[in-house]
């Protein structure tokens, strides 16, 4: 049954190289494309269901990981992957992880819901003052918001290395 843990091992790679790929494939090719095919409103609109449909990706992408590092443990704790179940995930894996998930729900469920928020409010004021100090708080938080992915996506390339790494040893 080491099969099992070798699966485990591969979707969770698999998954860290969408939660990778996806964002890489965003601020290269996407962002760029619509902003230079597109006004500001309409490219803002549409970044903001693409970023929408990157943070799916990367919530299934944690449960898929989870249950990988789930299974290895598993496996080892029965006795099906011929290691003890501390060799299977390291607490490097573990809190690299952690703060993955902290900052991807933090984006998610929280500031992404406020900065689109703001973006309207920026899009639909009439007065240039007010549309002014709108724009001047959505940029604040998409600044974060753009701080905040490109943490999570050296926290998602060095916990690939991590893994690939411990693999194959």
């Amino acid at each position: 049954m080491k099969t099992l843990v070798l699966v485990a091992y591969c979707l969770e790679i698999l998954a860290l190289s969408v939660w990778i790929g996806a964002l890489v494939g965003i601020i290269a090719a996407v962002i760029p494309a619509v902003f230079n095919t597109t006004g500001m409103e309409v490219g803002g609109r549409l970044l903001t269901r693409a970023f929408q449909g990157y943070d799916r990706l990367v919530l299934i992408s944690v449960v898929v990981i989870v249950v990988g590092m789930l299974t290895r443990v598993v496996a080892s704790k029965i006795g099906l992957s011929g290691s003890r179940w501390r060799e299977q995930v390291t607490r490097t894996e573990i809190l690299l992880l952690t703060a993955m998930v902290v900052i991807a729900g933090y984006l998610t469920f929280s500031l992404n819901p406020q900065i689109v928020s703001l973006q309207e409010r920026a899009f639909m004021a009439k007065d240039q003052a007010l549309r002014q100090i709108a724009y001047r708080d959505f940029f604040f938080g998409h600044d974060l918001a753009r701080v905040l992915y490109l943490i999570n996506l050296g926290l998602a390339i060095t916990t690939l290395c991590v893994k690939v790494r411990k693999w194959v040893r």
